[in-house]
């Protein structure tokens, strides 16, 4: 049944709409029930029981990591000429997961969209947890990751400095910034969250850590500004990064002379499908805990819908560098670029093309285009898991298509991954679900300042604790 506007008095100062609250619901009931989700003692069975696979999942890649650095990087499939494999795919695959959290937080917060308030939050939490994953796969790709220290600018007595030329160390300090001030974003816009929970909390711990967190706030005037003006400041200094870090990631290969991996395409052509990847995932997390949480009042079908429209605009950017892709492997008349291209499309792993190909672009980009179908909830969690799938596709293709096969045939080999290079990915996998349980759990997973902000009279009004406990 519509809500009326007699129902529903607020009204968006960004964008002159009314806020959709479910009827009888205030901006108070809103912060109980996001504070309840984190105050309660009771936790629910679903989430220890998700969090128990994520548990084993990543006991699996902590298997998986001792037994590799007992053996060797030999235990994978990688070889000569295949010396990247699943390392690296999952390196770029997650850190492209990573990009949604920074998109939805800091240029949507500069164009001041209002829908991005219902999911940054969560949003941001998954970038950081995605550039933990992400950061592992380098390290363990060294062969010696107790040497990693010799990719920083650590004070060497030896006077051995880092190879500042190598677009590998490019990746070092692009990633530790993006991570760096990802982890400051977030928390920065939790600290008047954490007031809130300090106040509501019954349990000394928890009024003693939330009031910890909460660096003494108090949610004054003199608060509030501070708060708006490093939010701004963060914001800008964060929306390059969504330019530069996955821009960073493709030096790694366009700065190589590969036939296949030496394009000027990449820079755009990465930062968009790391926006596609990002976004799909920021879906596949939303709706799930939408519904077992029950907050569908909160993400909206109207934050899906925009969630589908944004994916749409990425998935056309990547669509333009498939066919770039192809046109320049044509125009460029090297014959080199031409066989890379053919045999990606027809050679003996022509089929991973193929695949991305359907669930990058025949699927997503046929049908986004409805409304009735980008506001269809199981629709929309499925074209998500299938760009999510498409998007990894994308990155083997790129990494192991363009190398197996190249200048002298005398030299083409092959790539077959290993159980070990499963496990390890499984495993980031369940580490990443984890992580993600916890802080859904002792977190708020909505930012309550930032929809209580949405009115001046909101920061003001006075919270009363809800009777029946959180």
């Amino acid at each position: 049944m519509a809500t009326s506007v007699k129902d529903n008095p607020k009204i968006d100062p960004a964008t002159g709409e009314y806020i959709v609250l479910a009827p009888g619901q205030s901006f108070r009931s809103v912060t109980g029930k996001i504070a309840r989700i984190v105050l309660t003692p009771r936790t629910p069975l679903g989430w220890l029981a998700l969090f128990g696979v994520g548990g084993a999942l990543a006991t699996l890649l902590l298997v998986a990591l001792v037994w590799l650095f007992l053996v060797g990087t030999g235990i994978w499939g990688i070889s000569q000429p295949v010396a990247w494999g699943f390392a690296i795919v999952n390196f770029v695959w997650w850190i492209g997961i990573g990009h949604a959290g920074t998109l939805i937080s800091a240029i949507l917060l500069l164009f001041k969209q209002s829908w991005r308030n219902s999911i940054n939050r969560f949003a941001e939490a998954m970038t950081i947890f995605a550039v933990v994953c992400a950061a592992l796969f380098p390290l363990i790709h060294m062969g010696r990751p107790w040497l990693a220290y010799w990719l920083l600018p650590y004070p060497s007595t030896m006077g051995v400095w880092p190879q500042f030329r190598s677009p590998l160390m490019w990746d070092v300090f692009a990633v530790a910034t993006y991570a760096i001030i990802s982890v400051v974003f977030w928390y920065i816009g939790m600290v008047p969250d954490f007031g809130t929970l300090r106040d509501r909390a019954r349990s000394k711990f928890g009024q003693y850590f939330y009031g910890l967190c909460a660096l003494g706030w108090r949610g004054s005037v003199r608060h509030w500004s501070r708060y708006e003006t490093a939010s701004l400041l963060l914001a800008g200094l964060a929306t390059p990064l969504v330019l530069s870090v996955h821009t960073v990631i493709s030096f790694d290969f366009a700065v190589a002379l590969l036939p296949g991996w030496h394009s000027t395409i990449f820079p755009p052509y990465f930062v968009a499908g790391a926006i596609y990847s990002g976004m799909a995932m920021v879906l596949t997390l939303a709706i799930p805990l939408r519904k077992f949480y029950r907050l569908e009042d909160l993400v909206t079908e109207r934050h899906i819908d925009n969630m589908g429209k944004v994916m749409l605009a990425a998935g056309l950017i990547v669509a333009y560098g498939y066919a770039m892709e192809g046109f320049m492997a044509w125009y460029s008349a090297s014959r080199w670029e031409a066989f890379t291209m053919w045999n990606r499309i027809f050679g003996p792993m022509g089929w991973a093309y193929w695949v991305l190909i359907v669930f990058n672009l025949v699927i997503p980009l046929t049908t986004l285009w409805s409304r009735r179908l980008r506001t269809s909830i199981p629709f929309m969690f499925c074209i998500s898991i299938v760009v999510n799938v498409g998007m990894w596709f994308e990155r083997f293709v790129i990494v192991v298509t363009s190398v197996y096969r190249d200048f002298l045939p005398s030299s083409w080999g092959s790539y077959r991954a290993t159980r070990w290079e499963y496990t390890t990915y499984v495993g980031t996998l369940g580490l990443f679900i984890a992580m993600f349980l916890l802080f859904v759990r002792f977190l708020p997973m909505i930012p309550m300042s930032e929809i209580r902000a949405m009115l001046p009279e909101a920061r003001i009004e006075p919270e009363k604790v809800e009777e029946g406990g959180d």
